[in-house]
Formats: C-alpha cells, sequence, structure tokens
C-alpha cells in the first residue's frame, strides 16, 4: 500500500511517500480502505518527537489518526462492523506507528463508528479528533441549556465545533477570533469578540453578569484571563494548558477514543446540527504541505488529505 511516513522524527520536509505491506488486523479490528484522513496538530508535534516522553511512537512511523473510509476486512470477534460499511474514527492506538495517512488501516472497533451519512468523506475525517475533544470537555463541564459559555479559538478545528455541540444544547455561545473569523462564528451560532488585550472587557459588554463556563481551545494565557469572567469557579476545561486549568478548578482533557460520542456527533450531523469546514483538502502526496499549513496556525475549521 502506499502511505505517508518518517523514518525518524523529523519535519514536514522529511516526510516521504513510500510503499509498505498492508497492516495487520488484530482480533477485535478492521482493515478500513481509507478515502480520507484528518490532519491535526497533534500529527506534527508527534512526527517532531515533541510527544517523546508520554507516547511511543515505531518507525517508519505513519502519522494520523483521524479516518473516514470503507470497511474492507473484519478481524476475530469484530462484529460491530461488516466488510462495505462506511466508518470514521478517532484510531489512537497504545502506541503510534500505523496511522491514516495511507489507503488502508487497521483500528480497533471501540475507535470507531458509522459515518455521518450527510457529510462527504472529506468533511468526515475532519470530524473525530476535533469533535470528540469539544464534545467530551463539554460534557466534562455539564454544559447544557441556558448556560453562557465562552469559547476560545471558536474558528479553529476543535473550537467551531464547539461551537455548535454547545448551541445545539441550548448554550449561549460568545466566541473569540479574529475579526476576519466574526462572520463565520456568527454562522455557527455564536456571538463573536476579538482575542487579546481588553477581552474580559468586551466578553463583559455581551454577558454583564459573566459566563458559566469556559472551553480554552488555544492556550497562550487564556484560562488565566478569563476567570474573573467565570459566576462559579471550576467550570474551565483547556486542551493547551492543563496546569492553568487545574489550578482554578478545573479539567484537562486529553481526548479519548470512544464510539458512543462518535455516534452522538454522527446524529448530531444527520439533524443538520453539525457542520464541519474544510478549509483545504490536498491528496496524500501533498502531506508535507498540510502540515505547513497546520503549523501555521492560520487555518479556520479543518485540513484534510485525499486518499
Amino acid at each position: 500500500m502506499k502511505a505517508i511516513a518518517l523514518d525518524t522524527y523529523g519535519s514536514p520536509d522529511d516526510l516521504r511517500l513510500v510503499e509498505l505491506p498492508e497492516p495487520k488486523v488484530a482480533p477485535g479490528e478492521v482493515l478500513i480502505r481509507v478515502k480520507a484522513a484528518g490532519v491535526n496538530p497533534v500529527d506534527w508535534k508527534l512526527g517532531a518527537g515533541m510527544l517523546d516522553a508520554v507516547m511511543e511512537a515505531r518507525f517508519p512511523l505513519i502519522s494520523g489518526w483521524d479516518v473516514a473510509g470503507v470497511v474492507e476486512r473484519v478481524g476475530f470477534d469484530a462484529t460491530e462492523f461488516a466488510v462495505g460499511d462506511e466508518v470514521y474514527g478517532y484510531i489512537r492506538k497504545d502506541w503510534a506507528q500505523n496511522g491514516a495517512y495511507a489507503e488502508l488501516v487497521s483500528a480497533p472497533v471501540r475507535t470507531l463508528a458509522k459515518k455521518p451519512a450527510s457529510l462527504s468523506w472529506e468533511e468526515a475525517a475532519g470530524v473525530p479528533l476535533a469533535g470528540l475533544t469539544a464534545y467530551q470537555s463539554i460534557e466534562r463541564l455539564g454544559i447544557d441549556r441556558d448556560d453562557v459559555v465562552l469559547v476560545h479559538a471558536a474558528a479553529g478545528g476543535v473550537g467551531s465545533l464547539g461551537v455548535q455541540i454547545a448551541v445545539a444544547r441550548g448554550a449561549r455561545v460568545i466566541g473569540t477570533a479574529s475579526e476576519r473569523n466574526h462572520a463565520f462564528l456568527r454562522s455557527l451560532g455564536a456571538e463573536p469578540v476579538t482575542y487579546g488585550e481588553g477581552l474580559v472587557d468586551r466578553v463583559r459588554e455581551l454577558a454583564p453578569e459573566g459566563v458559566d463556563a469556559v472551553l480554552d481551545f488555544v492556550g497562550d494565557g487564556a484560562v488565566r484571563q478569563s476567570l474573573p469572567l467565570l459566576r462559579r469557579p471550576g467550570r474551565v476545561a483547556s486542551i493547551a494548558d492543563g496546569e492553568a486549568a487545574l489550578d482554578a478548578g478545573g479539567q484537562y482533557v486529553w481526548v479519548r477514543p470512544s464510539s458512543t460520542d462518535l455516534t452522538a456527533l454522527a446524529q448530531l450531523a444527520d439533524a443538520g446540527k453539525l457542520t464541519v469546514h474544510v478549509e483545504k483538502a490536498l491528496p496524500l502526496a501533498e502531506a508535507a504541505e498540510a502540515w505547513r499549513l497546520s503549523q501555521s496556525g492560520r487555518t479556520r475549521g479543518k485540513i484534510v488529505l485525499t486518499v
């Protein structure tokens, strides 16, 4: 099979298109013919060795934990799916090696769900990691109807999905973003505010009594900056500044694979309550360019590789 791989930790320039053996399919797994693979910042961070202290990587390393594709083969005791099923998932295993930047990938059934029928392959591949991160952050804080929620980096891959999930639950959402993304946030149901100096005052103009919860999807001091706005201490979750969130009595969220949560996201999508903005879809061979775009930090929505 064709795949994008690294021989050692490196940069986008070190990615290469290679021929590798088809992955083995363990009990409780299925083999997926990849249609599209989502690109996330964690992909190039893992590839650069930035997660070496907490995660084992084996080489040649094929990156990519987000996949959308068709089940090609079913392993022993993997009764949840059948050959021909269209699936999507966040296919993180206990170590990193055989990821989704390939024509074929094996995945545990616990990491998969039926693909949302209303989404294209590219859109579906943009959901799993970002969507689960947002969904699980919202679940941790118990965000529900009538909550006022402040979402940092609301126009990004995680933030744009988090805005929609919170809105679908009946929450009022205020989202930070640059001015060029304000119209985009309004289209998702959020009230935009510009980040940076004076943020607290700008949020108080919209919500004089403060907010019920804070979702930090950017780091860079967002948690500490937001604490004066919280009506009740502790309802803060961060994926980028765990120390600040924990110090504030909140949650540090590291996304987990979950078939149940993926199914919930698919139901939101098929009900018209969750859309995916694909900023750029590139062919597999252009994975290096996809990493460079992700590293720029200026992408709205998702970057996807098509296979």
